[in-house]
């Protein structure tokens, strides 16, 4: 076939060639072994957890390497297409710290590789289509619907493989004349690709994560132009990688099924193959066995969740960097107030199979970012969370942020401070009882009578001075134990509790449930100095008279 007619018939209006485009879009001046890639995700409106990892090993490689990293909208697939999905994904990558050095951005591109949406591409796809179709390595295919399953059909029967190759490949070397003819009659074609490969033959390539893997060559004739003229995911990649000089493609390996093919088309349209960073699937325990996350059944796989549920930003960028190298748990105790951009980020230690996700580690990780902040960082971060999830309780906060900081401040800072916090969600619960509005009255231990518990609270308050020191106040707490017949002594207590009725610690409850309406609290004594003496009084009198 004369493949100089084909190509002027299939794409008459393409005048550009691969040359253009090569002085268009030069090679990047970086310094050597800076890495180049992407994030390039379809606008589908479900950011997810593994959006977050690969974009975290994207940034990472990119970032300390002095290279680049951008942000590219593969929208080719236009029935997936969400509106706004676009500036959904990039607010919510903003805000866990994804930023991007060029790409797509809310307001259109930043950058003198774009365009980065991909259906804005168009023209560039075809001069490269034109291109492969000169080579002889691309022809077009004008089968229906119809006789596409007409073939899978058969193929079922005959138990061979699926798809358009071989004999099956029926327009792959028709003449030029059926091909006119076609175009004649107005009926719609795609664009395929002439595949060399041989399912008989296999071949080892080397990816970054899943080491030295052995693959089987590609023999079908994969599409790559679909009916409108939009490129197919393999064909836009590879062209748009090349163009934007990628050096690396972060992804997840549910695409190594189709490496065999983008290898082929890599090498075919003459460009240099980037290295693979194929990522496995977050992973978690579901019984004895493990499972991938899904987006079905489990809420913690969307992005979404964590803000909802007032996980820190910090904490779940801290947590994933675990999930990609086991070692950053460690340099991490070592360096706890290092910027995490210090830590040397590897993609050779990510897990082949995928990381575990575990909730309790990611709690636990919160806990620790939450504890490290000072009491005024507490205050703006709950408050800029309840002010989107609890608007009362951020009322409550703004009405005396004095008040609300010194609340946060207790327990805090030192070498071992409270934890009392896991997500910006626990501190309505945790505080609301310095609020009368949102204070909610506690049951007293069944075990007790409440006649002496009343008793007690009544000498307490017979001796309560709110100008008394922490030691003071707690030598009358004890002295009132002693004299309510409990055990004013622990250590006492704990070698014969049969023998009282109670300790300090029964009646140290009490007071504390009376105050606080809660039997854990911050440390009493400040809470009550904190409430005054006015609110503290009201409140044990008001427990009284519910015994």
């Amino acid at each position: 076939m004369d493949q100089k007619a084909l190509a002027a018939l299939l794409f008459p209006d393409v005048t550009e060639t691969p040359e253009d485009l090569e002085a268009r879009y030069p090679a990047r001046d970086l310094p050597e072994g800076a890495v180049v890639t992407r994030m390039a995700p379809s606008p589908t409106g479900f950011v997810h957890l593994g959006n977050l990892v690969q974009g975290l090993v994207a940034e990472r490689m990119a970032h300390q390497s002095g290279g680049v990293l951008f942000l590219r909208v593969e929208d080719t697939d236009a029935k997936r297409e969400v509106p706004g999905a676009v500036e959904v994904l990039i607010n919510t990558l903003k805000h866990y710290g994804i930023h991007f050095d060029e790409g797509a951005t809310i307001d259109g591109d930043s950058g003198a590789y774009g365009p980065y949406r991909q259906r804005q591409r168009a023209a560039i796809y075809h001069v490269y289509a034109k291109q492969l179709v000169l080579q002889g390595d691309a022809y077009p295919c004008f089968c229906t619907e119809e006789e596409l399953t007409a073939m899978r059909a058969e193929q079922e029967a005959k138990k061979v493989n699926f798809g358009y190759y071989g004999e099956y490949a029926v327009w792959r070397d028709r003449p030029i004349e059926d091909v006119e003819a076609a175009i004649a009659a107005g009926k719609p074609w795609v664009l395929r690709f002439r595949s060399t490969g041989s399912i008989e033959n296999k071949f080892k390539y080397s990816d970054l994560v899943k080491g030295t893997l052995t693959v089987t060559e590609n023999d079908i004739d994969q599409v790559l132009l679909k009916s409108d003229g939009i490129p197919t995911y393999h064909f836009a990649h590879a062209v748009d990688d090349h163009l934007m000089r990628t050096t690396h493609v972060v992804r997840g390996d549910e695409w190594l099924p189709s490496l065999p093919f983008h290898l082929q088309l890599f090498r075919a349209l003459g460009f240099r193959i980037p290295k693979y960073v194929h990522i496995g699937p977050l992973m978690k325990m579901d019984g004895t066995s493990k499972r991938k996350l899904s987006k079905r059944k489990d809420p913690e796989l969307a992005l979404t969740y964590y803000k909802a549920e007032g996980f820190p930003v910090r904490a779940v960028y801290e947590y994933v960097m675990t999930l990609l190298n086991s070692n950053y748990e460690d340099w991490r105790k070592a360096n706890p107030t290092a910027s995490s951009d210090d830590f040397k980020f590897s993609c050779k230690k990510l897990n082949p199979a995928g990381a575990l996700f575990d909730y309790a580690k990611l709690c636990d990780v919160s806990k620790n970012e939450i504890a490290r902040l000072d009491a005024a960082e507490v205050y703006d971060l709950a408050l800029e969370y309840a002010k989107e999830f609890d608007p009362d309780f951020a009322a409550a906060l703004e009405s005396d942020p004095e008040y609300a900081r010194s609340i946060l401040a207790i327990g805090r800072g030192g070498k071992k401070p409270r934890k009392d916090l896991t997500t910006w969600k626990d501190v309505r619960p945790y505080m609301a009882f310095f609020y009368d509005g949102l204070f909610t009255p506690g049951e007293f231990p069944a075990q007790f009578d409440g006649a002496v518990v009343r008793g007690i609270l009544e000498k307490f308050l017979q001796t309560y001075d709110p100008a008394d020191d922490a030691a003071v106040w707690f030598d009358k707490v004890k002295a009132l134990t002693a004299e309510a017949g409990f055990c004013a002594d622990m250590k006492a207590y704990k070698a014969d509790p049969a023998a009282w009725p109670g300790s300090v610690a029964d009646v140290s409850t009490f007071l504390r449930i009376a105050v606080t309406g809660k039997t854990n609290s911050p440390d009493l004594y400040t809470v009550m100095q904190l409430l005054g003496s006015e609110r503290t009084v009201a409140r044990i009198r008001a427990a009284m008279d519910r015994l």
